[in-house]
């Protein structure tokens, strides 16, 4: 584990210093080598292309721009794991950061160790799945397919832009169709840990279904079973959900 951190580089986005030097403090102290900063949108771009981080904790109150649209940007170039550091702490302030994109919200005042652990556990997940002897598989539903090595996604012949969480998120669910999954089931084998409320499963399903529905708001593919879960149904053809 201890490889792995030093050879992972991660971009802190903030404009407040005292912030910044205190993650990076600790962040040294737990192992990380590769730590850039940035404190404005312009400079977190020109990283981004650069050094392509494998993770970015993101300030959503920037001096040129939000951290939002800032993610919208990134996302352009990159589909790293984004982690939204802010203050705003409410329900939708955190629905938003996920629908722009983001895997997780850090409200402040935080605990630095905190951070760094989420740091890890990704890091971790990652590593496992990068060492381990397996056969990449390629997903294909008809209107949609799903390639595990390259991370595409294609919707009716068209590649279409899927954050990392998202991502995984369809690929545990292409890796086990016509099954209904629980919330806490996702949460244990996509994110490693409950993120605390339903909201980011619920967000994150959402944001799947604009991407591969015909009909978002009446989902034929992913739907929900109230009261037990989520089923990827793929027992239809395209004809069928016309």
């Amino acid at each position: 584990m201890e490889q792995v951190i030093q050879n992972n580089t991660i971009l802190v986005v903030d404009d407040d210093k005292p912030i910044l030097d205190l993650l990076n403090v600790v962040l040294e102290k737990e192992g990380f080598k590769k730590i850039y900063n940035a404190s404005n949108g312009y400079d977190s771009i020109q990283i981004v292309t650069k050094y392509n981080p494998d993770i970015i904790l993101l300030d959503i109150m920037l001096p040129d721009t939000d951290g939002f649209s800032l993610c919208n940007q990134i996302r352009q170039y990159s589909n790293v794991p984004i982690l939204f550091l802010t203050a705003r702490n409410s329900d939708l302030d955190k629905l938003q950061g996920f629908s722009f994109g983001g895997d997780d919200y850090i409200t402040k005042p935080f605990n630095p160790l905190e951070v760094a652990a989420r740091i890890k556990a990704q890091l971790k997940r990652a590593s496992i799945s990068g060492q381990s002897k397996r056969i990449y598989s390629t997903y294909d539903f008809g209107d949609f397919q799903v390639d595990e090595k390259s991370g595409r996604l294609i919707v009716n012949n068209q590649q279409i832009d899927c954050p990392a969480q998202e991502l995984k998120l369809l690929l545990f669910l292409c890796q086990n169709p016509n099954q209904i999954i629980s919330k806490h089931t996702l949460y244990k084998e996509v994110w490693g840990e409950y993120y605390g409320g339903d909201s980011t499963v619920m967000v994150h399903i959402r944001r799947l279904r604009e991407k591969i529905e015909i009909d978002p708001s009446r989902p034929k593919r992913i739907k929900t079973i109230r009261g037990l879960g989520y089923i990827l149904d793929v027992s239809s053809t395209s004809e069928d959900r016309l």
